[in-house]
């Protein structure tokens, strides 16, 4: 039998596995900009970048920890010059990236990366009862195994694959709400078809979700691939 992942958060993940004082950051894909600010409270000095207009809006709401910054942008063509950051992250973002231009974003990456700097690529694997919860209006199956398939080829752009690991993260909504605001904002196209199914989708909420004290959590196996640039 296989022993049962880890439960951690990704933010604990994130901060025990890299050392972010005095570093260059930037987070690729970074939504809300949380790692963005989170990274800047550990002593980085963080960049963000965003395709999402929406998300952007969010991001520069929030009240600034330090000096981060945010951009525009696409993993494809990231504002930077050639070695000039320290730390490059994906979080739950390449498999955002179309699948024909995974490659170009992972030499991106690895083009402002300086030598010695870190790739740190986090994603969630298709399984677990939140990947339950949001399949049947959000169902990243393909995508997910398309962006580990795009990570074996890494090497060819001068990323050395450092570790690779697993967890579980509690991915937590205060209340179906929530979750559907969520689930709407990523995909808005998807609002006529979140209605169709609204009814089994609070079944599922209720089957899934483990209650806390801030609404109900719903675990998420995570893959965690690190990469030095030569």
């Amino acid at each position: 039998m296989t022993a049962p992942l880890t439960p951690r958060t990704n933010s604990e993940v994130l901060t025990a596995t890299l050392d972010f004082h005095d570093k260059k950051v930037v987070d690729i894909g970074c939504g809300e900009g949380h790692l963005v600010r989170l990274m800047t409270r550990h002593g980085a000095k963080a960049f963000g970048i965003e395709c999402n207009p929406e998300q952007l809006e969010k991001a520069h709401a929030e009240k600034p920890v330090a000096d981060e910054v945010y951009y525009a942008g696409r993993a494809e063509d990231l504002p930077f010059a050639p070695d000039s950051i320290d730390i490059a992250v994906f979080f739950n973002s390449l498999h955002h990236v179309d699948v024909d231009n995974m490659g170009q974003a992972l030499r991106e990456a690895a083009r402002v990366l300086k030598s010695g700097g870190f790739l740190y690529v986090c994603e969630p694997i298709a399984e677990g009862p939140h990947f339950e919860l949001m399949q049947p209006v959000h169902d990243e199956t393909v995508v997910r195994a398309k962006a580990y398939e795009a990570l074996q080829g890494a090497d060819q752009f001068g990323l050395s694959l450092q570790n690779e690991f697993t967890y579980v993260h509690p991915a937590q909504h205060k209340d179906f709400a929530h979750f559907k605001e969520r689930m709407l904002r990523i995909n808005p196209q998807r609002e006529e078809e979140f209605a169709r199914l609204e009814d089994d989708l609070r079944d599922a909420f209720a089957r899934l979700g483990q209650p806390t004290d801030g609404g109900f959590s719903f675990d998420q196996p995570m893959r965690v691939n690190l990469f030095s640039k030569d």
